[in-house]
């Protein structure tokens, strides 16, 4: 499979890190002394929680090589590595006063061991905050859902993406379980779009990139092309010629 692209990903840079930021000042915890970033991606989210808490120790951990040398280049005053968070956080340090993860936990299966695991790296009393999206209703995800399965493309597509998100109602379940306390919400962000291009764009980072990754560049046109001409149905313009791009995310944090 090929890497994450960072360029392509810090297109919508201010976008994505909103909901971060929106996390990050949720997150009742004074003076922490180590933070772990789970899915850090190119550091923006490191960089708020940075920002947050100048004096933590903070480690940003992505399984992407790319991603990973992106943000130490980008924020070379703060610590990353490459890790498998499925695979390498029982390995890891078990002191950490906050473990964070926005917009990541979706591409890794097994939430219910993979917050145990988290849990298990933090101090008592420590917090976890957690962002992930939860837009599957949204006309964007209904689209490429049907133009993947349509005659025409569903024979590219061996391994259908996967998301692994649980309901809110297994969340709650969850946590209810492995936490002393929490606490759930969810937001809706109405981003601007200034085009329906945008809009492939912004998903050609995320949500389209394992379709595109396996098509031949004349097929990623072709493909992009067909979703691209639904979405001019599904998204009208307002009157100044912008597009409402709606986007839920679900929030928690829950205290060992």
């Amino acid at each position: 499979m090929a890497d994450w692209n960072s360029s392509e990903y810090l297109k919508f840079g201010n976008e994505r890190t909103q909901p971060a930021i929106d996390l990050v000042n949720r997150i009742d915890c004074e003076n922490p002394k180590k933070i772990l970033d789970i899915g850090c991606g190119p550091g923006n989210s490191s960089k708020v929680l940075a920002q947050r808490y100048p004096d933590a120790d903070i480690l940003g951990i992505d399984n992407s090589p790319a991603m990973i040398e992106a943000a130490k280049i980008q924020h070379p005053d703060i610590r990353f590595m490459q890790c498998d968070a499925n695979r390498d956080l029982r390995t890891m340090d078990r002191d950490f006063d906050i473990i964070f993860s926005n917009a990541c936990i979706q591409w890794i299966p097994d939430h219910d061991t993979l917050l145990k695991n988290m849990m298990c790296l933090l101090k008592p009393g420590g917090i976890i905050a957690i962002q992930t999206p939860m837009n599957y209703q949204e006309p964007i995800h209904q689209i490429i859902k049907e133009i993947s399965a349509s005659h025409k493309w569903s024979s590219q597509f061996e391994n259908p993406r996967i998301v692994y998100n649980l309901t809110q109602s297994e969340y709650y379940d969850l946590l209810s379980n492995i936490a002393s306390d929490f606490c759930m919400w969810e937001t809706t962000y109405f981003h601007k779009m200034k085009s329906h291009g945008d809009i492939i764009k912004w998903y050609r980072a995320t949500g389209l990139r394992p379709y595109l990754n396996v098509l031949s560049e004349a097929d990623k046109i072709n493909f992009e092309k067909d979703i691209y001409d639904k979405l001019i149905t599904a998204y009208p313009k307002q009157k100044n010629g912008e597009i409402i791009f709606r986007f839920p995310r679900f929030f928690f944090t829950a205290i060992k």
